[in-house]
């Protein structure tokens, strides 16, 4: 375990262990049915008598019905006459005798079963018309294609994203750093990092997943998307690089992946040459990781808020140990001793902690309390992602107790869990989670993938959606199923292919 300072940063003597990593980055595990509206306010057709005598209609009917002496009964006023038809609507009258009686006490039956069937017509026509009506709505607000920015080149793959209330910044490795307009797709600003990346590459490699409340995040350049050798934070609105730091030096040559968060003014920084906080307006030292001996080994993974570290080390009597730590003061949060090293796969929340940890023995979700015991999730058969199936995708989100989720599980899947419990509450296929825009409600939006695509609401506790707007038919990749999809402010849904080829950006409105 080496105890120099990391890249960028001379440790104070009372953290020797800034820096970490005595191994090689190698070493890190790896359509409704058509009808008829029914009116009620409209007269039902009644049966015309049979040709032949017509029985005299009582005169409680007569009142009922409008008709006077020596006339038939006049028009159905309303649906309400099926209840009682007049005696104009009944079969010829029966001789007098024992025949009669039978018929007469038959036609109280009679009446009851030609209301019910009138009834369960009536009701089944206007479920129908809910129905469509419904769909009419859904198809009325159908959302159409607005503007599209083609990707840069055909091998450019997405680093990450902002949405701010007016820009979209896109990172990717063929495209760098642009900002453009919600409104129509207009380029506003491209970062070039020029004197700023003198000798240490300009390809964005890392971004955190959304701004600070200043309007400041954090991107990591490189030679590849793959491998950061600096750090910086930028400025949204303008693109201005606002400082800068080095994730590498003589001590730590090799440039390695890397992945950063925001926690309030705090930027944490997780790859294998550095560990630690700087402040998003300065660039200066927050923090900086301690190990636990001068002869560890030790995995990091991050998220906002929280930071996993494991770590094995050869001069300390508890040989494994998995380790939360504050991503904003760097305060251990908890510590757990290990039989083994444990390889942190996803991790889907950071307050609570919920993440996908592999062990020797298991694979499980857990989410972990104040002193590291887990409850598992009783995910079953899916994998559980952080995002559409791309690290620049967070959609991955705590609504109260209940965590959704993308998953995989012969597709796409969404899945909403009790964190309290650990119960699966419900699932939903061929639908990606949505982004809703900075400083909107608890909304949770997805977009339906089979069929015609469909923006949704979904209930988190129940699962149940409820169409919002069509959205047209992808062609190529694009899907909504591979990186981003945004809902704005103004209802829109802005779409981030990962991809090359045909990717790029599409907003629909």
């Amino acid at each position: 375990m080496t105890t120099d300072s990391s890249p960028g940063q001379e440790a104070p003597r009372e953290e020797p262990g800034w820096a970490f990593r005595p191994r090689t980055p190698s070493a890190r595990p790896s359509a409704p049915a058509a009808g008829t509206r029914w009116d009620s306010t409209m007269p039902l057709r009644m049966p015309q008598p049979r040709d032949g005598a017509h029985e005299a209609v009582p005169e409680a009917d007569r009142q009922r019905w409008g008709a006077t002496a020596g006339h038939e009964p006049g028009p159905v006023p309303s649906a309400t006459a099926v209840l009682d038809p007049p005696a104009a609507a009944r079969q010829q009258a029966p001789h007098a005798g024992t025949d009669a009686r039978r018929v007469r006490k038959a036609r109280p039956a009679a009446r009851i079963a030609l209301v019910l069937a009138v009834l369960v017509a009536a009701c089944a026509t206007a479920a129908v018309l809910l129905r469509q009506e419904d769909a009419a709505a859904v198809a009325s607000r159908t959302r159409t294609q607005a503007w599209q920015i083609p990707a840069p080149a055909a091998d450019d793959t997405l680093t990450g994203s902002w949405l701010t209330g007016h820009l979209l910044v896109r990172a990717s490795t063929r495209g760098g750093l642009r900002a453009y307009d919600l409104a129509d797709g207009a380029q506003v600003w491209s970062l070039a990092p020029g004197a700023h990346a003198a000798g240490r590459g300009t390809v964005p490699c890392a971004m955190s997943p959304a701004l600070g409340a200043r309007g400041i995040g954090t991107v990591a350049f490189g030679e590849d998307g793959s491998t950061c050798t600096w750090l910086a934070g930028v400025k949204a609105s303008t693109g201005r690089i606002l400082w800068t730091m080095p994730l590498t030096d003589h001590k730590h040559p090799t440039a390695v992946t890397a992945t950063t968060y925001l926690q309030d003014d705090v930027a944490t920084v997780v790859s294998e040459n550095f560990l630690g906080g700087v402040d998003v307006r300065t660039g200066s030292r927050v923090w900086g990781y301690q190990a636990r001996g001068h002869y560890c080994n030790a995995y990091d993974w991050g998220t906002d808020g929280t930071v996993l570290v494991s770590d094995f080390c050869l001069d300390r009597k508890t040989r494994f140990t998995l380790t939360a730590y504050d991503g904003k003061t760097g305060k251990r949060i908890w510590r757990r001793a290990e039989s083994a090293h444990s390889d942190v796969t996803h991790i889907l929340s950071g307050s609570p902690l919920v993440a996908a940890v592999h062990t020797a023995h298991q694979d499980a979700v857990r989410v972990f309390d104040s002193t590291g015991s887990g409850r598992k999730l009783a995910v079953g058969d899916d994998e559980l992602t952080g995002g559409n199936g791309t690290d620049a995708d967070h959609s991955a989100r705590l609504h109260g107790d209940v965590l959704v989720t993308p998953a995989t599980h012969d597709g796409t899947v969404l899945d909403g869990f009790d964190t309290t419990t650990g119960a699966k509450l419900w699932t939903r296929r061929s639908a990606v989670l949505a982004v809703p825009a900075p400083g909107a409600d608890d909304t949770v939006y997805a977009v339906t993938t089979s069929g015609s695509p469909q923006l949704v609401t979904v209930d988190p506790r129940t699962g149940r959606t409820t169409p919002v707007a069509g959205l047209p038919a992808g062609t190529g990749p694009w899907s909504f199923t591979s990186g981003t999809v945004y809902v704005t402010g103004d209802g829109g849904v802005l779409e981030l292919n990962a991809l090359g080829a045909d990717g790029g950006v599409r907003m629909y409105r």
